[in-house]
């Protein structure tokens, strides 16, 4: 048991990993009537990811996820409000656009600073105070931990990034996040699949990557971003019809396979024995 607030799921286990999903709720926190439309307030989340990774809690993990959409706060940006990817397209802390950059919100309905401060003091700290906490946890148990940020995407969005997506995005802040031998260890297992993979390719790392990656101090993080066409069945122009499909185990299950070896090499890296 634990206190909790009722947005936000706490899943505590034992062993060295833990896996961070900000971005997979679609709760919009009774602001519905000043977006411009509720499916585009909820069209870009991760869809289904708590299902993906559902087997995660067979290998102990802790699990920390909100239902909080992104578009209320992003709890995966700069609090400060500056660019993780200074000169390209992306959004705020409080987004005002779309991936596509259509507009989120009515005319005169975006958040100000006063209320973004309180979104913040609402949703984000709470989110990262409890990453914290687990942390510190965890690393009271293993000298080594593994802080795995759990991220999806449509494959296509040009104006975030040119042509298709690959199926597996590994991002380590350029290799500040974790130590080679983990994202290496990671790569490996995304080529010797039949998908798509790259490191620190358009997706380095977000926030939640970035700042909580201290391998000098044994905790490694890394982002996974996915290609959604690798777990359900994407559209080329998707739709309020077509968007988001269903969650379709069957058709998942070869890239969850490939998740479940990805985590597997996760925790062999953390108890691996070191001087």
């Amino acid at each position: 048991m634990t206190d909790s607030p009722d947005w936000l799921s706490l899943r505590r286990g034992d062993a060295p990993l833990l896996l961070s999903i900000p971005h997979a709720g679609t709760d919009l926190r009774g602001l519905e009537s000043r977006f411009a439309s509720s499916w585009l307030a909820r069209r870009d989340a991760d869809w289904w990811l708590e299902h993906l990774y559902g087997f995660a809690a067979g290998l102990d993990a802790t699990i920390v996820r909100t239902t909080v959409s992104r578009s209320v706060i992003d709890v995966n940006r700069d609090p400060s409000g500056q660019s993780l990817y200074p000169g390209m397209a992306t959004t705020e802390l409080c987004p005002t656009t779309s991936f596509d950059g259509e507009p989120l919100y009515l005319d005169g309905a975006s958040p100000d600073a006063a209320e973004i401060d309180i979104r913040r003091t609402a949703y984000y700290e709470p989110y990262h105070a409890t990453l914290q906490s687990e942390i510190a946890r965890l690393r009271a148990r293993h000298s080594c931990i593994v802080v795995y940020d759990c991220h999806s995407i449509r494959s296509q969005i040009p104006r975030l990034f040119t042509g298709v997506l690959p199926q597996f995005n590994i991002g380590t802040n350029d290799g500040r996040a974790c130590a080679s031998e983990l994202s290496d260890a990671l790569a490996a297992v995304c080529a010797a699949s039949s998908y798509s993979h790259v490191v620190n390719g358009r997706f380095k790392g977000g926030y939640i990557t970035r700042s909580l990656g201290r391998p000098s101090e044994g905790v490694h993080a890394v982002q996974m971003e996915l290609g959604c066409r690798g777990y359900m069945h994407e559209f080329e122009t998707v739709t309020p019809d077509n968007w988001p499909p269903p969650y379709e185990p069957t058709f998942a299950e070869p890239l969850r396979a490939v998740l479940a070896t990805v985590l597997d090499r996760c925790l062999q890296f953390a108890l691996r024995p070191t001087p």
